[in-house]
């Protein structure tokens, strides 16, 4: 079941991609906050409130500093609170980056650009948002 207000940290290091993806999660009544690589990302998860801790990522898998996978590997090795699910969404549209994302521990994988719809819809179902899912799935505006 979501949170009563699930956040979600969106980790890319292209503005436009945060800002696109920041607008369909906003929309769909999502909290969100960014991070522009892997490192600002597990910075930001070590300085979340203990009681709101984030229920998904949203990884981009190449970024300076520390790609996605690498952000991923290291988010697994911390403690149950952190553990929530990460769904990649990259350019890379070979199926071994895919698997490189799953080997990684991520729990879904979509290829940029992500359509609104399928990125509204792959986070409510890794949110456990029935009613989103619902209207994602349906074709119906977040």
């Amino acid at each position: 079941m979501a949170a009563s207000n699930p956040r979600i940290l969106v980790v890319d290091d292209a503005a436009t991609v945060r800002l696109y993806h920041r607008k369909l999660l906003d929309d769909a009544g999502w909290q969100v906050d960014e991070a522009v690589n892997g490192v600002e990302a597990l910075e930001r998860v070590h300085a979340q409130d203990a009681d709101a801790p984030f229920d998904l990522y949203i990884v981009d898998i190449n970024m300076p500093r520390m790609d996605g996978y690498s952000f991923v590997r290291e988010l697994r090795k911390l403690d149950p609170r952190h553990q929530a699910p990460v769904l990649m969404v990259s350019t890379e549209a070979r199926s071994q980056d895919a698997h490189g994302a799953f080997d990684a521990g991520a729990n879904g994988y979509l290829v940029k650009p992500a359509q609104p719809a399928d990125l509204v819809l792959n986070a409510a179902l890794l949110l456990g948002d029935a009613e989103a899912a619902r209207d994602a799935a349906q074709g119906q505006r977040p």
